[in-house]
């Protein structure tokens, strides 16, 4: 499968999805285009959308979208889904949820799965975001499902975050973890129309209270839609915009951008630890003994592991002298 550099920067559709496509299953053969599209683009403008499932992500995202759309802005959508246990994919379709954009030209919407990465943040997604980047697109939003901790990692590479969430999603302090009260930029109730709207809106602005680090904090915005009628998308549109204009103003931007670069280079490690370190071991004849001798409880775990790790660290040290060996 062939990729034109040239195909990407000028906005070929089908050749950001191969290339999409090579970085989720041929690692090897697209990190040489990974290389020269860092080295010579921008990121995009980056903004997180996340909250519990079924509160109106995907259509708050498709009424933000045609926002940005009459402003004449390029829009990428990557949507996170939960992967497969099976076949390791995204287990929803890159259009089914957003029918109302996936047509548009300025539009790109691709699907993609965590596939158990630690950490929750398979480095293919931010691959993904430099690909969309170097093809032109303004802006792209990378949605996620639920609000678990793999989500709260993943909106990191955002921007700017949107907490999304609607009245009686069950149990609201439970809904909302620490770790995304901090992640979240701008808070969005969305299904507004709800009887039950104004007690969620003061639970959060509470929450919103109690996660402030002393009174100077400016509290993140809380707003109301109703995504399905497009009420309230305007404000938030606006927020996102103010937001984006306070970090460009503060220095935070590039700060944020720093400690993306650092996870995302930790991820590429740990990638590359798996591939050629753990991935061998795993198929290996020999672990598959070391694993029955454990079953039988023959050996422990523990003990396992710690010899395996050096085990390992002797075959790294060992190829690193058969290597400075035919340097001389």
């Amino acid at each position: 499968m062939q990729v034109s550099i040239d195909e990407i920067r000028s906005g070929h559709k089908p050749a950001i999805a191969r290339a999409i496509t090579l970085v989720e299953n041929e690692r090897r053969q697209i990190w040489p285009l990974l290389k020269e599209l860092f080295a010579t683009s921008e990121l995009a403008s980056l903004v997180g959308v996340t909250g519990p499932p079924g509160c109106g992500k995907s259509t708050l995202v498709e009424k933000l979208v045609a926002g940005w759309l009459e402003e004449g802005e390029r829009i990428g959508v990557i949507a996170i889904d939960p992967s497969s246990e099976f076949s390791g994919g995204a287990l929803l379709g890159d259009r089914i949820r957003m029918d109302g954009i996936s047509s548009e030209p300025e539009v790109f919407i691709r699907s993609m799965a965590t596939r158990g990465y630690l950490g929750g943040l398979n480095p293919a997604i931010f691959d993904t975001v430099l690909i969309l980047s170097a093809a032109g697109y303004d802006r792209i939003v990378i949605e996620t499902v639920g609000v678990g901790q793999n989500e709260i990692d993943i909106v990191n590479l955002a921007d700017t975050t949107l907490v999304v969430t609607m009245p009686e999603v069950g149990d609201e302090i439970q809904a909302f973890k620490a770790g995304l009260m901090e992640a979240g930029d701008i808070f969005v109730l969305n299904k507004a129309d709800h009887p039950r709207v104004n007690r969620m809106e003061l639970v959060l602005q509470q929450m919103l209270e109690l996660n402030s680090s002393g009174e100077e904090q400016e509290f993140p915005r809380l707003l109301k839609t109703i995504a399905t009628r497009g009420e309230g998308v305007d404000e938030v549109l606006e927020a996102v915009g103010d937001h984006r204009l306070k970090l460009e103003k503060s220095g935070d931007i590039a700060r944020h951008r720093k400690q993306v670069m650092r996870r995302h280079i930790l991820h590429l490690l740990e990638e590359k630890v798996r591939e050629q370190l753990i991935d061998p071991l795993l198929q290996s004849e020999d672990f598959k003994q070391i694993l029955d001798q454990v079953v039988k409880r023959k050996a422990d775990p523990y003990s396992t592991a710690e010899d395996l790790l050096a085990r390992l660290k002797s075959a790294d040290q060992q190829r690193e002298e058969v290597n400075l060996s035919h340097e001389n």
